[in-house]
């Protein structure tokens, strides 16, 4: 039995994590799909439809013409309809009662020569920009320099520096620089020209090539540590040459260790090798494709090369389109080919990766690698890792990852932001609320006095779990189980009560120190996670040590001095296992 209990525990616990990172992807609806078993009569199927009508104030009606051999009937309803529906009498006459979410046409941008860019299209950028488009990133254009072209005009530029004429206005003398610039952030949706990949991002534009295309390496090096000293998170390089250089290899090895991400072209000679910088290590080498996806003519390949982008072949339909400025210095849409034309690819994509918060290089790198459409029989190493995938490096890179915005959403929905936690009970439930969520801070801090220790997200979210009930069990249960160990499960704080018996009795497998001491078991030895554990260790002291004094009703023991010591004596453990794990931290 106690086996039994612990694995409902885990079984719980597990569910409310996945769900906790899976917030991002759930979906929006207005609706909900009740789908009858095809084995109930439909003189029943049509009692029960009146009897939603009338207890849910809902009007039941079949999808189309079509539902009705199925049984699939639609109706108005929000969450908390979903799930009343779910918990009533219907539930068992049902095959699902799901959300009818209303899916999206993945983005197309509005540029009119977006239809051009077969190259956006072929590393399925479009789905990619379902989960980012760059925003607060900044990308080092190390080239010959920028010029703000009309399609560039909503892009987001920082402060950037002209080398070769020493002076702060890196302008474009070329067409080449910007060009580039394009391909990684040209201003997108915006009814002109054609779209970037990382349009959101911020462009620091460094010159370091004339208008002849050279460059000095004391320039490119300088140009490398200016980025990393100003912010830039990725560096484009679409340059290169034939000669060793360890002032440039310095420069790059402290934008790696400063957490910058450097791309590099692998170079245009059809050689056996990557040129310099992107034989380097901490860089990342991109050799180029034509419009098939097989490797472009020109493009170098073999050592050095870590992954493969469009890079185009010929001006026409064939190469990337972007727009530049011409030898007048005025803008024009042209196609350029070549690897200065893929690295953009990739460090565009690298954009979008850093912004869902991988931002180690190491880490990045790693994503583009795993995430590369492989190509078989590549015995020259014409690709790389493979094909540049920016939707696969994207969903990668979110995996596990939880953005701010996801866990504001998440506590707004579910925890102490979300206004129905104060106002549900009224002005009496409102105290012992406040007190609960300033209690596990009072204990933070007076454990922090004795055992000091830097405050951190992980713990923060830590507290307000715990401190609302470990409101991540709320409504878990899974249809066509057994519903009643679920919706105990889900009965874990006050606020929720009990699903079974309606009203506020506690749970007392879940008011007590359990779940907390499972996951410090489970998370002690993970670096960030561990802070969450003891974060819930507080936060679940302090919501048992009110509810002991203001509600003390637990299930099976009554309301009285019973329930009241087993309230106190958890909440003490609880804390007493905060204690423990902290001190553990400290000695290790």
């Amino acid at each position: 039995m106690k086996k039994l209990l612990v694995g409902l525990v885990l079984l719980g616990l597990c569910f409310g994590l996945f769900n906790f990172k899976g917030l991002a992807s759930q979906g929006e609806f207005e609706e909900i799909v009740l789908d009858f078993r095809e084995d109930i009569p439909i003189a029943q199927i049509d009692n029960q439809l009146r009897v939603i009508a009338q207890q849910f104030n809902l009007a039941p009606q079949l999808n189309s013409i079509f539902s009705k051999p199925d049984n699939v009937y639609i109706v108005k309803g929000d969450r908390a309809t979903l799930k009343a529906l779910r918990r009533s009498f219907v539930a068992k006459s049902t095959e699902y009662i799901e959300p009818n979410y209303i899916y999206n046409a993945l983005e197309v941008p509005n540029d009119p020569d977006y239809n051009k860019q077969w190259n956006l299209r072929s590393i399925k950028v479009e789905s990619a920009w379902d989960e980012t488009k760059g925003n607060g990133v900044t990308v080092a254009v190390i080239d010959t320099g920028v010029s703000r072209v009309p399609d560039l005009k909503q892009t987001k530029f920082v402060r950037g520096y002209d080398f070769v004429n020493n002076r702060e206005t890196a302008i474009d003398d070329s067409g080449h620089g910007t060009h580039v610039a394009g391909t990684i952030a040209q201003s997108t949706n915006n009814n002109y020209g054609v779209a970037g990949i990382a349009y959101e991002a911020n462009i620091m534009p460094l010159k370091v090539l004339s208008a002849f295309g050279g460059g000095t390496v004391a320039d490119i090096a300088e140009a490398i540590k200016f980025a990393a000293d100003h912010n830039a998170d990725v560096i484009n390089m679409s340059l290169g040459g034939g000669g060793d250089s360890h002032l440039l290899k310095e420069a790059i090895a402290y934008a790696h260790r400063k957490g910058v991400v450097v791309v590099a072209a692998a170079g245009n000679a059809n050689k056996n090798s990557a040129s310099y910088p992107a034989r380097y290590p901490h860089v990342i080498g991109v050799a180029a494709l034509d419009s098939a996806g097989e490797k472009a003519p020109y493009s170098n390949f073999g050592a050095g090369v870590d992954i493969s982008a469009p890079g185009g072949v010929g001006t026409g339909a064939g190469g990337i389109v972007q727009e530049t400025i011409n030898s007048k210095g005025q803008a024009m849409f042209v196609s350029f080919q070549g690897t200065s034309m893929a690295a953009p690819h990739v460090a565009g994509v690298v954009a979008l990766i850093k912004a869902t918060g991988v931002k180690e290089p190491d880490q990045v790198r790693s994503v583009l690698k795993k995430s590369a459409m492989r190509v078989k029989n590549d015995t020259l190493n014409h690709y790389g890792a493979g094909q540049l995938d920016a939707a696969a490096a994207v969903k990668l890179a979110v995996r596990g990852q939880i953005s701010f915005r996801d866990f504001f959403r998440w506590l707004r929905d579910s925890g102490y932001l979300n206004p129905r936690f104060w106002i549900d009970g009224g002005a009496v439930a409102f105290l012992p609320k406040l007190a609960m969520v300033l209690g596990s801070y009072l204990l933070a801090w007076f454990l922090r006095v004795y055992f000091p220790f830097t405050w951190s997200w992980s713990l923060l979210g830590g507290l307000v779990a715990g401190s609302s009930g470990l409101f991540f069990l709320r409504g878990f249960y899974i249809f066509d189980f057994p519903q009643v160990p679920f919706r105990i499960m889900g009965s874990s704080i006050p606020e929720m009560g009990n699903m079974i018996a309606g009203n506020n009795i506690l749970n007392p497998l879940f008011a007590s120190v359990l779940i907390p001491f499972i996951l410090v078991a489970l998370l002690l030895n993970k670096p960030v996670w561990k802070w969450f554990a003891i974060g819930t260790a507080l936060g679940v002291a302090a919501c048992l040590g009110v509810n002991a004094v203001v509600s003390p009703a637990v299930w099976g023991m009554g309301s009285g001095a019973i329930a009241r010591v087993f309230l106190f004596i958890n909440a003490l453990m609880c804390y007493s296992l905060a204690l423990l794990a902290v001190k553990v931290e400290r000695s290790t």
